[in-house]
């Protein structure tokens, strides 16, 4: 089987999952539409190309596959775009696979959309980050399951060993992923919290990159997370120079929603989530109005700004 992929998006991601392929001896290509991008893939001594038209071209066998690794933002451009949207430059029986974090409910959209031009689309949820993707990702998997059985080797080829899987129909690989990284957020606030209380606490200059480098040695929090905030801090020892503030990328918002709408209890990933908001200084009139509160019923202080 003639086996070749297109990458339709080099960033960091991308662009490594294509190197990732490109080792498993797969011709693998891709499309960007940014200098920075076309310079990333030459130091990589990776094939990429400035337009669409050239990047379909380049494939001769009757199986085109497209991995879309864009932000969620901006698949449906790529997709649907006016004449340069992907969709209207494909024929009947090309695959399209997302692998980013797009919401799932879109992707249901985005398969029915495809489905009525005869083209297949699967969502695949891709965890592991940047490491993941050059060396072995996880991959969760949703579309038609007949579509997900031709393309197999795709997912086994860009997968760690055993960490790939068909979960389901339309936008089930998205929705899984989506909960995944709603996990991922009360994760991130639990381990924050602890060791927030540890430079607050009771006990001084606690060397904070060797107790992680004691706890990522058998302690039941020992985890991925914790084994990166060690190497983290080798690179940043002083927390000092980093600001206070945490982005959120959507995922544990729409995570929220559909707990919402399943009536199923999702309390730690809400504060979590809610706990981003005030690292973004969201907050700071709602203190403000709690201290005048306060003050006005118990004559607490009231602190003024400098």
């Amino acid at each position: 089987m003639d086996k070749k992929i297109a990458i339709i998006g080099l960033g960091k991601m991308g662009l490594n999952i294509g190197l990732n392929l490109k080792e498993k001896g797969i011709d693998v290509f891709g499309y960007t539409d940014t200098s920075e991008g076309l310079d990333y893939a030459k130091d990589q001594e990776f094939k990429a190309f400035s337009t669409l038209d050239e990047t379909i071209s380049n494939f001769q066998n009757n199986t085109r596959i497209f991995w879309l690794m864009v932000p969620s933002q901006a698949v449906d451009a790529v997709l649907f775009s006016e004449n340069e949207g992907l969709a209207n430059k494909l024929k009947e029986g090309d695959i399209i696979i997302d692998g980013g974090n797009s919401y799932y409910k879109q992707s249901v959209e985005r398969y029915t959309k495809l489905k009525e031009k005869g083209i297949n689309f699967i969502d695949c949820g891709t965890s592991g980050g940047v490491e993941g993707a050059r060396n072995g990702a996880c991959l969760m998997i949703g579309g038609d399951k007949d579509i997900f059985d031709k393309i197999e080797w795709v997912f086994a080829s860009v997968a760690e060993e055993n960490g790939f899987g068909y979960i389901g129909p339309s936008g089930s690989g998205h929705y899984v992923k989506m909960i995944h990284n709603a996990i991922e957020y009360g994760m991130l606030q639990s381990i924050a919290e602890g060791l927030n209380l540890i430079t607050n606490g009771k006990y001084e200059n606690v060397d904070m990159k060797s107790l992680l480098g004691v706890w990522n040695h058998g302690s039941i929090v020992e985890s991925y997370l914790t084994k990166i905030l060690e190497k983290q801090l080798e690179i940043y020892p002083n927390l000092d120079e980093i600001a206070p503030i945490v982005d959120d990328n959507g995922e544990g918002a729409w995570t929220i929603v559909e707990a919402i709408e399943q009536k199923v209890p999702l309390a730690s990933v809400s504060l979590a989530l809610f706990e981003r908001y005030s690292s973004k200084g969201n907050d700071d009139d709602a203190n403000k109005f709690i201290s005048l509160m306060r003050n006005g019923f118990g004559g607490h202080k009231i602190t003024k700004e400098n």
